[in-house]
């Protein structure tokens, strides 16, 4: 199954997203952005808990 991954405008670029899970998520201009929209979850599930801002969104697609 795949999971579509996106990050809100509630993002504040702190970067523990890409500490988490780098493999998906970037830094674009000071905020975090996926770099594949559709991937792994047990990654991307570690990486929204790591979220303080809690801005990462994942929806089964």
């Amino acid at each position: 199954m795949t999971y579509k991954i996106s990050v809100n405008d509630d993002c504040i670029g702190c970067g523990a997203c890409i500490g988490v899970c780098n493999e998906i998520f970037e830094l674009v201009d000071g905020k975090s952005k996926p770099k594949l929209s559709e991937t792994n979850k047990e990654c991307a599930i570690e990486a929204k808990d790591a979220c303080p801002v809690e801005a990462i969104e994942i929806e089964e697609k």
